[in-house]
């Protein structure tokens, strides 16, 4: 059993106690691990949003470190090319880890379904249809 597995954010005993035993071994690890259980199901979501927003800025290109030329034409045609290709295959591998993530979401999602129907079946109700308007 991983630790991913059990640590979900939310309020749960496991979270309360990390959260108490932060506090008491070093008051910002309780900080932390409060703003974990309120906001940790976001943390990837804002992440990827401020990574975007980094790359769209116009402070990028001023904090960017790149290699000077180096007076080759053809060497720093070849860089150019293929760090151009690097990026294109780093943003495709974040598209398909994004893709990854909404994936294991729905499944958490249909795994929490099934588990509340059968709470309800073995309640005698039955699976949980659409709410009455």
């Amino acid at each position: 059993m991983t630790c991913t597995s059990t640590l979900k954010p939310g309020w749960s005993p496991m979270t309360i106690g990390l959260m108490v035993l932060g506090f008491i071994v070093f008051w910002p690890l309780g900080l932390a691990m409060l703003a974990y259980i309120l906001w940790g199901d976001r943390f990837h979501t804002i992440a990827g949003n401020a990574r975007a927003q980094w790359q769209t800025s116009p402070l990028r290109d001023s904090f960017q470190a790149t290699a000077p030329r180096t007076g080759n034409s053809a060497f720093d045609a070849y860089r150019e090319r293929e760090l151009k290709r690097l990026e294109e295959e780093r943003q495709r591998i974040e598209a398909m880890r994004a893709e990854f993530d909404s994936f294991l979401q729905e499944l958490r999602r249909a795994k929490d379904q099934e588990e509340f129907d059968r709470f309800m079946a073995s309640r005698g109700r039955g699976p949980a249809g659409p709410a009455p308007l």
